[in-house]
């Protein structure tokens, strides 16, 4: 059984506070001539039927990108989870992939792989994973999850829960282990952001 790309919503998650980058928006950066966000929608898109963006600020910016703009349901930048929400209650398909705008190289396999990791396992949420001097070390934000965990998700935020591995604790998950560590690399800090752009230089 594998799921078609058709069922699968992606979703680009920049509804960060982006503390740790002094406050900016960090879907906003520029990476190579281009913002952070619009680097992982290009690279998400050709990996699903259809594409959004999770953005708490500048969203005529976020929109400007050609696909739909949804802010966090929960106030107060309840972190990935309330990213996810949103992303599932505006999902008119059955399964959401979901990005950080921070990691633009990620690989261009990685729905692929997920979907039928999740598909094989029949689980609920297949989730990324890297393998750095032989740990193996989870990816939460790239993560597959069925839609229909919609009602989960809310009673779980609702209660005031914020953390991502406690809530997919919960449900039948799959990890996809990736053998490039590099292509995860995300920038949190302008340091970083740096770092990233060296790497990446044409």
């Amino acid at each position: 059984m594998t799921i078609a790309i058709d069922d699968i919503t992606g979703l680009v998650l920049a509804g960060g506070r982006g503390s740790r980058m002094g406050g900016v928006d960090k879907g906003l950066q520029m990476h190579l001539g281009m913002p952070l966000a619009l680097h992982a929608l290009l690279r998400l898109q050709p990996q699903v039927g259809r594409a959004m963006v999770n953005a708490n600020r500048n969203l005529a910016a976020y929109e400007s990108m050609g696909v739909p703009v949804w802010p966090d349901p929960i106030e107060d930048y309840a972190g990935p989870l309330a990213g996810w929400l949103a992303g599932i209650e505006h999902c008119e398909t059955p399964y959401l992939v979901t990005v950080p705008c921070d990691t633009p190289g990620f690989p261009t396999d990685l729905v692929a792989r997920l979907a039928t990791a999740l598909a094989k396992a029949d689980a609920e949420i297949a989730m990324a994973a890297t393998r750095e001097e032989g740990v193996v070390r989870r990816q939460p934000v790239f993560c597959l999850l069925r839609a229909s965990l919609l009602e989960s998700l809310v009673a779980y935020l609702h209660a005031g829960e914020r953390k991502v591995d406690r809530w997919t604790a919960r449900h039948r998950c799959v990890e996809v282990v990736f053998d490039d560590a590099a292509a995860f690399f995300n920038a949190n800090t302008l340091a970083e952001l740096q770092q990233l752009q060296q790497q990446q230089q044409p």
